[in-house]
């Protein structure tokens, strides 16, 4: 099955974009562009990182409730941006578990904290732990891992049929990172402004009723996933079993708030025939 939705990237006013989708089973279903480009990540980077500090927690080297981060925070709030840290800034700025302050900076604690944990740096340990047994070759880490990561479609793809069925983690672990963590916590989206509530996973932004969001407007309401500032996303929709993983090269603003939504809305129009 081609997904003749896909092509709309070429409508998108972007120097290069490839894109594709990916079932639970693991088939792609379909793809468009450059698949093996390698783009700046942004903050997609942040479900790479996740899912290396889940395996730490399987592994035994760190535990989600050890405490991480400003005093009173644990590796949990850290990942689901509720550690009170700024969004770029190493200070605090809201008491652990009050709101939702998405911060690039607790993820660079978070990686220090598996670092210190592991005595491996954290661009290692990921490459160890979650790109290196996908056969994410295309994949790398150099630098925050909030955001510096680097990536192709086709790796994106791999990364994306494993948390849908997972191998290197324990099921029960990606559906706590699946589910919402503090619930009725509020918050900003970045580019989509104050949510209520603003609801996250561990890693992983949970969609539930956000308006206006990244997504579809047929998106369900357990879809979750991340996107960047660089211009790229990445969703899965448990409802309709299937992932999408799109890429750019330019600049996050109001050419994606306007091309995303549709896009998503024909991919999902067509996953469902």
């Amino acid at each position: 099955m081609s997904l003749r939705s896909l092509a709309l990237i070429e409508n998108w006013p972007v120097p290069t974009a490839a894109a594709a989708v990916v079932r639970a089973d693991g088939t792609v279903t379909g793809s468009h562009g450059p698949v093996d480009h390698r783009f700046p990540l942004a903050s997609v980077t942040k479900p790479l990182a996740a899912y290396a500090a889940l395996v730490a927690y399987e592994e035994g080297a760190i535990d989600l409730d050890e405490p991480a981060g400003p005093a009173g925070a644990t590796v949990r709030h850290l990942l689901a941006h509720t550690s009170g840290l700024a969004y770029d800034e190493h200070r605090v700025t809201s008491p652990p578990g009050e709101r939702r302050l998405y911060s690039n900076a607790g993820f660079e604690v978070l990686g220090d904290h598996i670092a210190k944990a592991t005595d491996i740096s954290f661009p290692e340990y990921l490459r160890q732990a979650v790109l290196e047994p996908l056969g994410m070759t295309g994949t790398s880490l150099n630098g925050s891992p909030a955001k510096d990561g680097v990536s192709t479609v086709a790796d994106l793809v791999r990364f994306a049929a494993e948390v849908q069925a997972p191998r290197l983690l324990d099921p029960r672990t990606v559906a706590d990172a699946m589910t919402v963590q503090y619930p009725g916590t509020k918050g900003v989206v970045p580019g989509y402004g104050h949510q209520n509530p603003n609801d996250w996973g561990l890693g992983f932004e949970i969609r539930d009723s956000k308006s206006p969001h990244w997504t579809g407007a047929s998106s369900s309401p357990r879809t979750f996933g991340h996107f960047g500032q660089t211009g790229t996303f990445l969703w899965i929709d448990p409802v309709v079993g299937a992932a999408c993983v799109a890429l750019t090269d330019r600049a996050f603003g109001p050419w994606a708030a306007e091309a995303w939504t549709p896009f998503t809305d024909a991919v999902l129009s067509e996953l469902r025939g």
